[in-house]
């Protein structure tokens, strides 16, 4: 299998300019193309180890971050392209790619409807699938990167895709997003991390990518069964505090925050009943990075159930 780092630093600017570069995302291939230093520098670091796409006759996603003419070249205005059509509105230079992050992550929204959608990481070890829905701020890119950096496996920062009718996550593996106090809690936590392009004054704050397929198959694209889902809170001074949830609440919340649980119809409902049917589920808050990894070291050493 060749990979991106296989090329020198040549090769992949050439391919990005000439829009010549295919990636393989999980089950997806994306094609990138972009003109812009900060973006290529930025897929050097955080994609060197994802597998390159030979026959690049096809790509599910052919992306692109360029300035759609002149005028916004000189004003350092640029634009996410999906094929040739320019679906948001145009950011500055200066946050160019977390840009191509954020359009990547809605390519999968928007169309990989393949698949039960949660809105949630997940991530693996010994087999086991643990699957982390939450709402926004409640922790769950700051645990997951923790846990990456812990010798976890990470399968998603984003979704967790379940074919219909299963209880598996399909791995799709990206970098994971981390935002204003996220960035410097992980930093701390451990210094062999690996960060792509920092993007201040977004709308959502300060945005930096961390490199997330840390684990040898973090490539392997073959489904994990999920064991467990837990809700993860982060509550400053807290101790930790794992607790059962009861699979009736786990469904609503998870149906509630999935991209396609009523475009599926039936099949949303049944797969979502076979999730819940294979896992146990907890909320779990907390407030050090090391005791959660403890909780989720335990996880993964424990029989199919824990209840």
């Amino acid at each position: 299998m060749k990979v991106l780092g296989d090329l020198s630093d040549l090769e992949i600017d050439r391919a990005l300019s000439e829009d010549d570069l295919t990636i393989r995302v999980g089950p997806y291939f994306y094609r990138l193309q972009t003109p812009f230093d900060t973006v290529k520098a930025g897929i050097k670091t955080l994609y060197s180890d994802y597998p390159l796409v030979e026959d690049r006759d096809f790509s599910d996603f052919h992306v692109s971050i360029r300035s759609s003419n002149r005028l916004q070249k000189w004003r350092r205005r640029v634009d996410f392209y999906l094929d040739n059509d320019r679906p948001f509105s145009r950011i500055e230079y200066r946050h160019a790619f977390a840009f191509l992050e954020w359009g990547m992550n809605w390519c999968v929204a928007q169309f990989a409807n393949e698949y039960l959608k949660l809105h949630s990481a997940v991530v693996e070890k010994n087999g086991k699938a643990i699957i982390l829905p939450g709402l926004p701020g409640a922790g769950k890119s700051t645990l997951c990167a923790a846990l990456s950096l812990s010798g976890w496996r990470v399968l998603s920062d984003e979704y967790a895709l379940i074919p219909l009718g299963s209880s598996s996550v399909v791995p799709i593996c990206r970098p994971i997003s981390l935002k204003n106090e996220s960035i410097d809690v992980i930093k701390s936590f451990r210094s062999d991390a690996v960060f792509g392009p920092l993007s201040k004054e977004t709308h959502k704050g300060a945005v930096v990518h961390m490199k997330g397929d840390v684990a040898a198959d973090s490539h392997d694209s073959r489904p994990v069964p999920a064991k467990f889902m837990i809700f993860p809170e982060y509550k400053k001074g807290a101790e930790l505090n794992l607790e059962p949830r009861t699979k009736a609440e786990c469904f609503m919340f998870a149906a509630l925050h999935a991209f396609n649980y009523s475009l599926l119809g039936s099949e949303g409902f049944k797969t979502m009943s076979a999730c819940m049917d294979a896992v146990d589920c907890f909320g779990l808050s907390y407030s050090n990075l090391d005791e959660a990894v403890e909780v989720f070291d335990q996880l993964a050493l424990a029989e199919d159930s824990v209840l």
